[in-house]
C-alpha cells in the first residue's frame, strides 16, 4: 500500500512539489490515500503562480480525481471499513444535498478540466482554482467521515 503523506497549508517548495508532479499515484492506492493525494495537489495548486507548474498540477489532479471516481464505485477494503464505522453521530462537513461522493468528484473533475483548458480570464481562473481547492479539501474530509453503523 502506498504511503502518501498528509499535507497542511505549506509554502510551495521543490521538496514537496517535485514528487507530487513527478511520481504517479500508485494504482493500488486506496480511497483515503487517493483523496489525500488529491488534497495535496490542490494545496500546491493554490500556492503556485507559475503557469507550467499549475498545468502539471492540474494534470496530476485530473488523474487523481479520475482514480478517486473509480474508487467511489468500488468495494471498500476491510481496513477502511473499520475506520468508517460510526460511533458518535457527527455533523457532516458537506450539506445533505452533497452526500454522494461521486457527485463531488464529478464537480471537481469539471473544475479541473475547465482550468486545464487555459481559456479562462486570469481572475476567473484564480477564483475557480480556489473553489477547486475547497471542493477537493472538503471531499478529502468527507470520504473519511464515519458513516457505517454497527449491526
Amino acid at each position: 500500500m502506498a504511503n502518501i503523506p498528509a499535507f497542511s497549508y505549506l509554502q510551495s517548495d521543490d521538496s514537496i512539489l517535485h514528487p507530487l508532479i513527478a511520481l504517479p499515484l500508485p494504482a493500488d492506492a486506496d480511497l483515503f490515500e487517493t483523496a489525500d493525494h488529491c488534497a495535496a495537489l490542490a494545496i500546491m495548486l493554490i500556492e503556485t503562480d507559475d503557469t507550467a507548474t499549475c498545468t502539471a498540477l492540474c494534470e496530476r489532479l485530473l488523474h487523481g480525481l479520475r482514480q478517486l471516481r473509480e474508487l467511489c464505485d468500488a468495494d471498500l477494503p476491510p481496513h477502511l471499513i473499520a475506520q468508517l464505522i460510526a460511533g458518535e453521530k457527527i455533523t457532516s462537513c458537506v450539506p445533505e444535498c452533497w452526500q454522494e461522493t461521486a457527485l463531488q468528484v464529478d464537480y471537481a473533475l469539471a473544475l479541473t478540466q475547465a482550468l486545464l483548458a487555459g481559456t479562462l480570464p486570469p481572475g476567473i481562473a484564480k477564483e475557480l482554482t480556489g473553489l477547486l481547492h475547497d471542493m477537493v479539501w472538503l471531499l478529502d474530509e468527507f470520504v473519511k467521515e464515519p458513516y457505517i453503523t454497527v449491526h
